[in-house]
């Protein structure tokens, strides 16, 4: 069992409905600027065929991008990742952060120990999840507090305003959230 990113194939359909979208692109438009065909496109796109090298290169064309473009915005097929904890001296009190995933993945999850800015406010475009792993917090959501402890989580949809603070010292919480590239919910009308 190694620590290594295991690096395997990449899934460029993602990546290629997000330009096409992006562009404001139907697949029809996209196979005529290309010359490849819809149903190809739409295998491409739902990652059930892999275009070749040239194949690539004429979906970028049409795209108003380049092959290398697409490659770099594509999704791992399969990868795991080890993040190691970092070595934390006693006598360092300060509050931190850290980034439990490496990448552009579908979820993001972070770390944070100790206080922070209390009166900064969140809002996120997908769900997300807090998770106490030590100490305790207040959070403030949709007009009401919430006092957890240790093991307790609170589920936010998308959207939901939201601030929090420690309220023991040497506080831990995991926040683990929809990745914002990911389109998990349409977007809700800001409040």
């Amino acid at each position: 069992m190694g620590d290594h990113k295991e690096q395997q194939s990449v899934r460029v359909g993602a990546a290629v409905r997000r330009r096409r979208r992006a562009l404001e692109l139907t697949l029809a438009a996209v196979a005529e600027r290309s010359g490849l065909s819809v149903p190809f496109l739409s295998q491409v796109e739902n990652d059930r065929a892999r275009p070749s090298r040239t194949s690539l290169e004429k979906l970028a064309d049409a795209l108003r991008t380049t092959a290398v473009e697409l490659l770099a915005a594509a999704d791992p097929a399969a990868s795991v990742d080890v993040v190691r904890a970092e070595p934390v001296a006693e006598s360092d009190f300060e509050p931190r952060t850290r980034s439990l995933v490496r990448g552009h993945h579908q979820l993001h999850a972070s770390e944070f120990t100790g206080d922070h800015e209390a009166g900064r406010e969140f809002q996120y475009r997908n769900d997300q999840l807090m998770y106490v792993a030590d100490g305790a917090v207040e959070i403030e959501a949709e007009g009401r507090a919430y006092r957890l402890g240790r093991g307790d989580t609170l589920y936010l949809t998308g959207g939901v305003r939201h601030r929090w603070r420690a309220t023991v010292p040497d506080t831990r919480i995991v926040v683990v959230a929809v990745a914002e590239h990911i389109e998990a919910v349409q977007d809700r009308p800001r409040r």
